[in-house]
């Protein structure tokens, strides 16, 4: 009996500790939309989104502290203050990943354009 109740706690235990993983937000289901808040958390909702070629995605800062926008592989960075928005057209297919470069462990996400 004792031997059961230790192979249910471990079991428990293992349970609790593949949960307790951050999730990674680009492995969600990409919402179809033009626009990604930056609500008071931390994150881009939704972290990933589609588009179709031509469409211009627009970010608004509704949290309390500034955050960026660098996509990968470039230099400019947008700077968005507390209500701020930034708005950039997307021409091209593809994948367009990118962090905000002031929290890049808690935010990213990925423009998927023509997907």
């Amino acid at each position: 009996m004792k031997r059961v109740r230790c192979l249910v706690l471990l079991a428990a235990l293992a349970a609790t500790a593949a949960g307790c993983g951050g999730s990674d937000p680009l492995a969600s289901e990409p919402v179809a939309t033009t626009r990604v808040e930056l609500p008071k958390s931390y994150r881009f909702d939704p972290p990933v989104i589609a588009v179709a070629p031509g469409a211009e995605v627009t970010w608004e800062n509704g949290d309390s502290f500034t955050h960026t926008i660098r996509f990968d592989g470039e230099d400019e960075t947008a700077t968005l203050e507390p209500g701020d928005s930034y708005s950039r057209g997307f021409a091209e297919r593809g994948a367009f990943h990118y962090v905000c470069t002031l929290h890049p462990r808690d935010m990213e996400g990925e423009v998927r354009v023509g997907q």
